[in-house]
């Protein structure tokens, strides 16, 4: 049974073994090895079926919402848990607070690319951030970018070896490393329109990002404009997001459009289908989705 322990070096690294490394705050857990069921031999290299995969299939990734102690109080009381957290710290430890061959409950009631219950199939990142600027916390609808609140860079080091090392160990695609707002719109929206998608992607090769050559291409405002709701809405399906097919900018739809822009346009966050944020979906779809 594979598992990842948290084993952190100057330039932090993920191994799936234990370690002594004082920095490493990691769990084990007991693992089937025996040879037999009782009197009866298991027998486990005659018959290998080939329908099988990995449980794990996304890296979802949260802010927390609080400071280093009031992240860790919630994380660790029973209501709600991450397989890890990066403290606000400068130094070399993150935190594994739930093994990763164990469910841990992050993602609530969750969707992407035709999979519910994301729980089940994802390893939980939490980062010590406030999220929203305190006073911006009563805003009536959709925070623009300049409400949220920087990450430093120290963490976002972290993550970044983090998400290298279980997306290698589990050989978990680009598309499936994801926000909480994209796999819960309009319920989440963490970890918001200052986490660096794309730095992420330029500096560590994580995750997905368009070409803008690709998106460019689509800049074309006549087309744009001769699209239904519905035609938009099919090409935010077919990325991965869970929405409905009703031909026009209901709620729903908006807060899909919202997650897709603090993942993707996140200066331009706003629920509103323009002509950028089509474009930048197009060039996504074509090299993702094909």
């Amino acid at each position: 049974m594979k598992k990842i322990l948290t084993s952190i070096g100057l330039a932090l690294t993920l191994v799936a073994c234990s370690s002594s490394n004082p920095n490493i705050i990691s769990h084990t857990t007991k693992t089937y090895t025996g040879r037999n069921f009782g009197k009866y031999d298991v027998d486990s290299e005659t018959y290998v079926s080939k329908a099988q995969n990995e449980r794990i299939q996304f890296i979802i990734l949260h802010y927390t919402a609080g400071n280093n102690e009031a992240s860790i109080k919630e994380l660790t009381s029973g209501r709600v848990s991450s397989h890890f957290l990066v403290l606000d710290n400068d130094d070399n430890t993150v935190y594994n607070l739930v093994p990763v061959d164990k469910r841990a409950w992050h993602a609530g009631s969750s969707s992407f690319g035709g999979r519910t219950n994301i729980n089940d199939t994802s390893v939980g990142i939490e980062i010590v951030n406030d999220g929203i600027d305190k006073k911006y916390r009563n805003y009536p609808t959709y925070h623009p970018y300049d409400h949220y609140v920087e990450f430093n860079e120290k963490q976002i080091e972290k993550v970044a070896e983090i998400i290298k090392n279980t997306a290698r160990e589990y050989n978990i695609p680009a598309k499936n490393i994801l926000a909480h707002s994209d796999i819960a719109p309009g319920r989440k929206q963490d970890p918001g329109a200052k986490f660096p998608w794309k730095l992420l992607y330029d500096k560590y090769q994580i995750g997905a990002w368009y070409d803008e050559t690709d998106k460019a291409q689509f800049m074309d405002e006549k087309v744009f404009n001769s699209l239904s709701i519905k035609d938009i809405k099919n090409e935010l399906k077919k990325y991965g997001y869970s929405i409905n097919s009703n031909d026009e900018w209901d709620k729903e739809g908006k807060d899909v459009v919202y997650a897709f822009q603090l993942h993707f346009n996140p200066k331009n966050a706003s629920g509103v289908m323009d002509l950028e944020t089509y474009a930048i979906l197009k060039a996504l779809n074509k090299k993702y989705s094909n």
